[in-house]
């Protein structure tokens, strides 16, 4: 039995409802559109069309996603930019993107988030605690001058 493939216009219906449940970046709706089994000349009719009615627009892509991660999971500009970057986004966009963040919220953000983990490694060696520390905010994405200077500071505390 052949898998049936959509039209070209049942496909376009369906990028317009999948970019307009969350934005989405150039390579995630080119993705999709491989796997409705569409052509290369097809998936760049319907990008073309998404940009021009607005379903698809990777500079909002980008503010969303920067705006998204840093509040919800709590990433570092590090973490967010690499993951952009992952996904082909240039970089005027992922500038953009970050200006999304202020200063403020960025530093509160990561005080707030290693002083949460600082109290949840009670118990550990000292230094098993400051490698633990200084691993998870570097693996979240916040700039290591941040995450050590943190450390020092609540070791001393």
């Amino acid at each position: 039995m052949s898998k049936e493939y959509p039209t070209l216009s049942e496909a376009r219906k369906k990028l317009e409802h999948y970019c307009a449940y969350q934005d989405r970046c150039h390579d995630e709706v080119i993705q999709k559109l491989r796997s409705l089994g569409m052509d290369r000349d097809q998936t760049d009719a319907i990008v073309v069309q998404l940009i021009a009615d607005n379903f698809l627009n990777e500079e909002r892509f980008a503010q969303s996603f920067a705006r998204g991660k840093h509040r919800i999971k709590h990433w570092g500009k590090i973490r967010i930019v690499r993951e952009l970057k992952f996904r082909n986004i240039s970089q005027y966009n992922i500038n953009t993107a970050l200006k999304e963040i202020t200063p403020e919220e960025y530093l509160d953000t990561f005080h707030t988030l290693a002083e949460r983990i600082w109290d949840s490694l009670t118990g550990q060696a000292s230094a098993n605690r400051n490698k633990k520390f200084c691993d998870y905010l570097l693996r979240k994405g916040f700039e290591s001058q941040l995450v050590y200077e943190k450390a020092k500071e609540l070791q001393h505390s």
